[in-house]
């Protein structure tokens, strides 16, 4: 199968220029949140566009952010029909992406257990006082 679908080609496509509009053109002042674009899903008929987004922010900003991307998803849609030249420029759809949030979350709860971790091994052997079980006493 040598060359990729050609929705994977056009979701690529689209997943840098949502990424550069956002970054540059985007207007609306209900963006507040730091948006990332992490996929794309593109149908394959290429009339519907999936943008799965992480947006970094307290709720306020991601709540707003949110209502700010759905109102310019229109305008994305001739962005990106004119940008990609397509025939018909695909229905864009945002959707929020948790996964590098709980990411986050994960590597901030792993974090202590690194450290213990890290400290048990840079102990030098036979430092402790107490004898291992098991082990016999001279």
């Amino acid at each position: 199968m040598g060359e990729p679908r050609r929705p994977d080609r056009v979701a690529e496509a689209i997943r840098e220029q949502v990424a550069t509009f956002l970054a540059e053109g985007a207007k609306d002042p209900r963006i507040k949140a730091f948006v990332t674009v992490t996929a794309v899903d593109v149908t394959r008929d290429l009339r519907h566009a999936t943008v799965f987004v992480s947006l970094m922010g307290d709720e306020a900003d991601k709540k707003s952010t949110t209502e700010g991307l759905a109102s310019v998803a229109g305008h994305l849609r001739s962005v990106l029909g004119k940008t990609l030249r397509l025939r018909s420029a695909p229905e864009i759809h945002f959707r929020t992406d948790e996964s590098v949030a709980r990411a986050s979350r994960i590597e901030s709860l792993l974090a202590p257990i690194r450290d213990v971790r890290d400290q048990r091994e840079q102990e030098p052997p036979g430092g402790d006082a107490t004898a291992a079980p098991g082990a016999p006493e001279s």
